[in-house]
């Protein structure tokens, strides 16, 4: 199962976090698939900051929140009280396919 969850950066004492979207079997600050955002607890309030695509695409297609994170997504207005996505992904949000031709515009010039 994929998850979105914190990745603990920083130095000892100040911490530092990358939301990640990682598999549920990898550790905390290890192998992770994509970086979504970033957030610091230091400053008061905390500041976050998240790729709302990203985060809207990651939850259309199954990806789970931690609890940390699932608060963090709420702020932003993506999901509700329950966990459940509000926004609703827009073509723009998947990744281009391999055979599409958004990835495959390649110009190609002789001289």
């Amino acid at each position: 199962m994929v998850r979105i969850r914190l990745r603990r950066m920083g130095a000892k004492k100040k911490p530092f976090y990358r939301v990640v979207v990682a598999d549920q079997r990898s550790p905390r600050d290890g192998r992770f698939i994509e970086t979504i955002g970033t957030y610091d607890p230091l400053p008061d309030p905390p500041a976050f900051q998240i790729k709302r695509e990203r985060a809207i695409y990651w939850l259309s297609v199954g990806a789970q929140p931690t609890d940390a994170v699932a608060r963090l997504l709420r702020k932003m207005g993506i999901i509700d009280e329950n966990g459940k996505l509000i926004a609703q992904p827009t073509q723009e949000d998947s990744p281009p396919e391999e055979g599409s031709t958004e990835a495959s515009q390649v110009t190609t010039e002789t001289a």
